[in-house]
């Protein structure tokens, strides 16, 4: 629908007296329009200014070439047609519309709401006959530009759409012409948009034929086309024959992490913004369409049924990880774009930002992706995704069903290269930058066998009888697992958990200091809710650091801090502070616990929530500043007012959402971490804030 901004010149009370136009109709994108010594000065592409009827001397007077061959032309329309206080700036293929001040101009009218085309601006003396335009209509080339009509009643557009590539490729070649300065081409950037250069995307025209079957969350960005598999092994396997699969899980966990790095994407019944599924999605730069309600999932059949229509086993679908939606059968994709454009709005971002911007990244892999697109460290590392590749989780579920000390020593003996070979891959990856390693968080019947297979053959292994296997499994299952053990929890249970991920982290950063590897580490403790768990686990830290110092006749400067997720944890921040040497909001968990929502059930209601008008945003992707938000000021402050120094971020995946990174900034946090692909918007979001 159009929108229009209305100029109306008053004086003394009275309107002005206004020459009138018979005709102005400006073809977009007209890249600038402002108040000039003869009158009103207007820039466009060729045509952009098509017809100026019955106005002398209102006629293209110079070019100018823009990058790429692109040939601006100049008209003027004379004062007695547009008054030294009229303006008329215009520009195609913008989100919003806002008012352009320039000196002498005086107040245009104000901004308008976001989803318009940006810069309409029009102010006093300038006005044309309604009738003289008979219709507006949308310019559906290049970029889907829309047509502009000025009349007697404002300027009226078509709201339209642009792409990413479109919106930085329109600033970067505005930057370039000297029509904008670098700030205003950075606040011209829609950070959101920039996944679409970063994933791959649907052929346009297929996509329009497409069946949409189902929708649910856009939980992890991108397209992908592929057969149905419904378990981890048989994604493995069709993998390695060359097969394209779409896993398909009512809800997924760290179990299914083998088949979904293998998968093209991801599709959930279960989970919101924040389940498991779409954080692995995203850190792994996988298309996932999360909490789609609506399907129908049946593991024994092998069956998979949306809108009335039952896929099996091996039978094509495609997600729209984007907009959540699923589509019947293989839609054709394209493979992402990044132009040398992009790489300039990242350039620029790096020169205003105040606040670094890091990653979450569990493996060497994903480490190198996140620095290339411009990481200042690991500000994540999830030593649990660490325990489900190959061998690894044997060992791990030796060591949760051993029976006492010495057999859970046993077998985190046989875990302890593996994770210390990870470690350095990682620091390694983020040569002379921080990286921050979670401790072991996940209660542990995340990593035992649930399927009866699977349980016979760890019996075998262990020599245990499959009873003894099946009583020991469901002896860790609990009611409420996101609150029960797990987190420092488990390392105040078990020091010997702490004591061999310290000795991985402090040997791995000794090693690859020997190799003139500049290394940071800081061991980060999971859940702390008292400032006696913290002081627990850091004995156990500091303990075990200064053993292998002592063995290494070596030693390196490390950091021991805590994930700020457990609302009593801000509260007493202060207290906790005197023992931490830095804070990292995890606001994943935080918003469960402060608004007692489940991020993996929550999607049940949320979209109703939002079309009620309750909440105007999931709080899982946009930072809730009004609630959750208090909680992490409240944080900062007590944290700060007992360590003035203290180093404070954000880990959550809302350090990769732009009003939630802005949010941050203006905390004064030193940084905020995202998975890998979020990075450029968090970049580019973050040096808004720095100009804004």
């Amino acid at each position: 629908m159009a929108r229009q901004l209305v100029g109306a010149g008053r004086q003394g009370g009275m309107p002005r007296q206004r020459p009138v136009l018979r005709r102005v109709h400006i073809r977009l994108p007209v890249l600038d329009a402002h108040a000039h010594g003869e009158g009103l000065l207007l820039h466009g592409k060729p045509r952009a200014i098509q017809h100026l009827e019955g106005i002398p001397r209102a006629v293209p007077q110079r070019q100018h070439h823009l990058p790429g061959g692109q040939i601006v032309h100049r008209a003027v329309l004379p004062h007695r047609h547009a008054t030294h206080r009229a303006a008329l700036h215009a520009e195609a293929l913008q989100p919003r519309a806002e008012a352009d001040v320039r000196p002498g101009l005086g107040q245009l009218p104000a901004q308008a709401a976001q989803g318009d085309v940006q810069h309409i601006g029009a102010h006093m003396g300038l006005g044309v006959r309604e009738d003289a335009l008979r219709r507006a209509a949308v310019h559906q080339r290049l970029h889907n530009e829309p047509v502009a009509h000025v009349t007697g009643a404002g300027v009226q557009l078509p709201v339209g759409k642009r792409t990413g590539a479109a919106m930085v490729k329109i600033a970067m070649d505005m930057l370039r012409a000297g029509i904008i300065d670098e700030k205003t081409a950075l606040k011209r950037m829609e950070p959101q948009k920039l996944d679409e250069l970063l994933h791959p995307v649907f052929d346009k025209d297929a996509v329009k034929r497409a069946q949409v079957m189902a929708k649910g969350l856009p939980a992890s960005p991108g397209a992908a086309a592929g057969q149905i598999v419904f378990f981890a092994d048989d994604a493995e396997a069709w993998a390695e024959k060359r097969k394209k699969v779409v896993m398909v899980r009512i809800e997924t966990s760290p179990e299914d992490l083998r088949g979904m790095s293998v998968a093209q994407g991801i599709l959930t019944a279960r989970g919101g913004m924040t389940s498991h599924a779409a954080v692995v999605a995203r850190g792994m730069g996988k298309c996932c369409v999360s909490g789609a309600g609506e399907i129908k999932i049946d593991y024994k059949a092998r069956t998979l049924e949306m809108s009335g229509k039952t896929y099996k086993e091996g039978d094509w679908i495609s997600l729209n990880g984007s907009t959540g939606e699923v589509y019947d059968g293989q839609v054709p994709t394209v493979e992402a774009d990044m132009s040398g454009d992009f790489a300039a709005i990242m350039n620029l971002a790096e020169k205003y930002t105040k606040v670094d911007v890091r990653t979450n990244a569990d493996t060497p892999k994903d480490a190198s992706v996140a620095r290339k697109f411009g990481a200042k460290g690991i500000g994540l590392c999830r030593t649990e995704h660490m325990f489900f590749e190959g061998t690894r989780i044997k060992a791990m579920r030796e060591m949760i069903l051993a029976k006492d000390e010495d057999g859970r020593r046993h077998a985190l003996d046989k875990l302890l290269p593996m994770q210390r070979s990870d470690f350095e891959g990682i620091f390694e990856a983020m040569d002379g930058f921080g990286v921050t390693i979670r401790l072991l968080d996940p209660p542990l019947h995340e990593f035992v066998p649930h399927q009866l297979a699977t349980q016979k053959e760890l019996a075998e292994e262990m020599g245990l009888t499959i009873e003894e296997v099946k009583l020991a499994c469901d002896s860790l299952a609990e009611f409420n697992p996101m609150l029960g053990h797990r987190g420092c929890r488990l390392g105040c249970t078990y020091p010997e958990i702490t004591e061999m991920q310290t000795r991985a982290i402090i040997e791995a950063a000794l090693n690859v200091k020997s190799h003139g590897i500049k290394v940071f580490p800081e061991i980060m403790v999971p859940l702390v809710g008292v400032v006696e768990e913290l002081k627990l686990q850091a004995e156990v830290i500091h303990r075990t650091a200064a053993q292998v110092f002592a063995e290494r006749g070596d030693s390196i400067a490390y950091k021991v801090g805590t994930m700020i997720e457990v609302p009593r944890a801000a509260v007493t921040a202060d207290q906790i502070a005197e023992v931490a040497d830095f804070f990292s909001f995890g606001t994943n968990d935080l918003t469960q616990m402060t608004f007692g929502y489940s991020r993996d059930d929550a999607g049940k209601f949320l979209k109703i929530y939002k079309e009620k008008g309750i909440l105007k945003t999931d709080p899982f992707e946009v930072l809730d500043q009004k609630g959750v938000g208090q909680l992490v000021r409240m944080g900062v402050e007590k944290g700060r007012s007992t360590k003035p120094g203290l180093k404070i971020g954000i880990c959550g995946e809302h350090g990769g959402e732009p009003s939630s990174v802005k949010f941050c900034a203006s905390l004064g946090m030193n940084y905020v971490s995202c998975s890998p692909y979020r990075v450029p918007i968090a970049r580019v979001a973050a040096a808004q804030a720095a100009i804004e």
